[in-house]
């Protein structure tokens, strides 16, 4: 837990250890070691950046509100009051905007992480493989290039014999 303890029992009071024999009348209570109500941990992943958790935030309020007000819309249906007509209109209108609400913290993130992402470089390795991409394709080529020019030579001309 922590590395701090703290006593739960006043100061006054004695701390009784186990071959000791308390006398009929003496109060006695044992050092409690002090337990946090909880432990802070690190992160496993980082917060979201602040644009992202506004925008996540106001989505969900937005949603909340919308569910709340599709469900006064069904009990006015229900109760066939008159707000009814009004209030579903209203929902549907909300529903909109909170499908635009939940898009709009997908745009966000997205934005936020192009501009203040990580800048993408490709590494050593990546290089090195598109470097040996672009090697067998020139080989290629010039095979093509070889295999063409045997044709327009008349085929066989390059060969001395049939196995």
């Amino acid at each position: 837990m922590g590395t701090a303890q703290r006593r739960l029992a006043p100061e006054d009071d004695t701390v009784v250890s186990s071959t000791a024999r308390p006398g009929p009348g003496a109060r006695t209570r044992q050092q409690v070691p002090y337990r946090p109500l909880w432990v802070e941990e690190p992160a496993k992943r980082y917060r979201m950046p602040d644009p992202v958790r506004t925008s996540a935030v106001r989505a969900v309020i937005i949603i909340a509100v919308t569910l709340i007000q599709a469900m006064v819309a069904f009990l006015c249906t229900m109760a066939e009051s008159w707000l009814a007509f009004p209030m579903v209109i209203s929902s549907v209108a909300s529903t909109v905007v909170a499908t635009w609400s939940a898009v709009d913290v997908l745009v966000t993130r997205q934005v936020w992480s192009q501009r203040n992402g990580v800048v993408s470089e490709p590494s050593s390795t990546a290089r090195a493989l598109r470097r040996e991409r672009r090697a067998a394709r020139r080989q290629e080529r010039a095979a093509e290039r070889e295999q063409e020019r045997i044709r327009r030579r008349g085929g066989n001309a390059g060969q001395l014999s049939h196995p």
